[in-house]
Formats: C-alpha cells, structure tokens, sequence
C-alpha cells in the first residue's frame, strides 16, 4: 500500500525556537545523557552514539522532518523513543528469548497470531520489540486492538503513534493489502482478563475474521506462543461489580493489586520465551477460500491448535516461571 504519508512541522502559530535557545537546550539535553549514560555505565562510544541518535531525533521533531501514515504511524517516535524506552524492560526485566524469528516474512505482507495474557497487556509491545529488533530489515508489527484501546485518553494516541489501529476487517485488510506485517490477538480480553488458574489455556479465537483477511490478501499466517507473560501480574479473582462500574472488562485482583496501590502494578520479572511458528499458507485455497466457513474454521482451528501445542513445549523448556 502505498500509504499517503504527510510531514508534520512545529504547526501554524507555534513560537519558532531562537538559535540561542536551540543551544541552550542541546547543551543541557548533552549533559543530562551524558549523566545518564555514566550512571548507567555506558561506554564512551556507546554513549557518544546514544547522544547523536538523540540529537537527531529532537532536531527532526522541532523543524518537522517526519511523516505520519494514514493509520496515524509515526515511524520515527516508534524508533527513536517509544521501543528504546521499552528495551530495557525486554532485556533486562523479562530477559525475552526469542525463538523462530526466520519463519518472519522479510518483506510483504503477513498476519501474526498469538495468545493473548498477563492482566497488564505488555505481551503485544513485546512482541513488536522482538519483531523489530531480531529480524534483519527490522520490520514494523502493525497490531490490531480493541476499542477500548483507543478509547483511552493517553493509550490511545501513544497506540496509534506506534503502529496500532483499530481491530476491524477494513483497517486489516487494507494493512495486508499493503504489504504490512499486521499483529492480532484474537482471544482479546477474554486472554488478558483469565484466572491464574486458567494460564495457559487459549481462550476461543472468535468468529476467524483475521482467517478470511488473510485468504482475501493471500497472505501466510504466522502462529506466535508466548511464555511469560501470564505470571507479571497473577490475576487470583475478578471484582466484576466493580469492573463494571468503572466501565472495565475485568477489575483484577493480584497478589500486589489493589493492595499496594500504583506499586502494585509493576509487573513481575518472569522469564518470557516467544517462539514463531512455521507460515500457514492461505495463496493455495482458491477462489472464494474466504467466504467458506469451512476453511476459515479449519485454519482458524490449525492456527489455535500450533499455538497451543508450541506453548506446552516452551513450558517443559523454561526452566522455572522466574529463570
């Protein structure tokens, strides 16, 4: 798809920076790395990179040299801001192995499906982090959410900055139409809302409505398994008078939430493991493949099916939920 991309400058009306206040804040933005980067023992080189990746960032922020797509995608704050921010939490706090990352198209379009968990949706963005960083061309997951997602007055935008769009049939087929590689998680809340007792355990996929927009762009699906995720925050009961009060799908009940106020959504440091399956074929069903109920169920029920015979063989490999 070739998306109409338009640049976004500072905006008519908005006070133009003086070249002295340019400098000012560079000198101060360089001290404040350079702090940083010697309190969190970066070398000399890494450092000086670290700086000039930043620098650059903000300059093309202030005089507008970056493109929005029409799914409102800014690809240079997904870049340069929103996954270095989410890094160290992937290395360091969830140690992510990642497993299986050949099986990513390296260009063209495709649909990955995953199991969806953790009470505290982070499985997503890490999974777009592992995408982006371990694949050669370091490809763009284009993920669908709900509206709920959207409807939120911070998470909402920040989805749309990074690449999300709304989970509806038009938006996904015109991404796999395009060529984008196109994320979704089709048990929903009903994946991220179960018990602890429950983990593990997929949840129904719907009606396969990502199946038939897959066979109309004739694009392979990609099952994804995720270990980890279900033990950062056990979710041991669901206040549902509550939720609903509060217009929630699910008010969860953690060993650390409600109890210990906003701490307690810190999620814990479990060992996670994401492994790629094999592509799914869709371009060899024929003609109308997409509008058989009996093909989109048999590939839905495949797709579940790898899904969760993969995560019972990465849970025999994980050592422990914390190692």
């Amino acid at each position: 798809m070739s998306s109409q991309s338009e640049p976004h400058g500072p905006g008519a009306g908005a006070q133009q920076l003086s070249q002295t206040d340019l400098e000012q804040a560079v000198m101060l933005l360089i001290k404040g790395l350079r702090a940083a980067g010697a309190a969190s023992g970066l070398a000399g080189d890494e450092l000086d990179e670290s700086v000039a990746r930043t620098l650059a960032f903000l300059r093309r922020r202030i005089t507008g040299d970056y493109t929005i797509d029409e799914f409102g995608f800014d690809a240079d704050f997904t870049e340069n801001l929103a996954l270095p921010l989410l890094r160290p939490l992937y290395r360091n706090w969830f140690r992510v192995e990642v497993r299986g990352i050949e099986n990513i198209p390296a260009e063209g379009g495709g649909l990955l499906v995953a199991n969806h968990s953790g009470t505290i949706a982070v499985d997503s963005v890490m999974t777009q982090l592992a995408i982006h960083d371990e694949t050669p061309g370091h490809r763009s997951l284009r993920m669908l959410g709900a509206d709920l997602v959207f409807g939120s007055p911070l998470v909402g935008p920040l989805a749309r900055k990074t690449g999300s769009t709304l989970a509806t049939s038009a938006d996904a087929q015109r991404l796999l139409d395009g060529g984008h590689l196109v994320g979704v998680w089709p048990e929903g809340f009903k994946g991220v809302g179960k018990l602890y007792k429950d983990r593990y355990r997929l949840q129904r996929f719907g009606r396969g409505g990502f199946v038939a927009a897959a066979l109309r762009a004739e694009v392979p699906i990609i099952p994804c398994s995720i270990v980890g995720a279900e033990e950062i925050a056990p979710m041991l009961a669901n206040a549902a008078p509550l939720a609903r009060l509060l217009g929630m799908p699910y008010f969860p009940i953690t060993p650390t939430f409600p109890w210990l106020g906003p701490l307690g959504m810190i999620p814990l440091p479990s060992k996670w493991l994401i492994e790629f399956g094999t592509p799914i074929r869709t371009d060899d069903r024929g003609e109308g493949a997409a509008e058989d109920p009996a093909v989109v169920f048999e590939i839905s029920d495949r797709v579940r099916e790898t899904i969760q015979h993969t995560i019972y063989d990465l849970l025999r490999d994980r050592r422990s939920v914390f190692f």
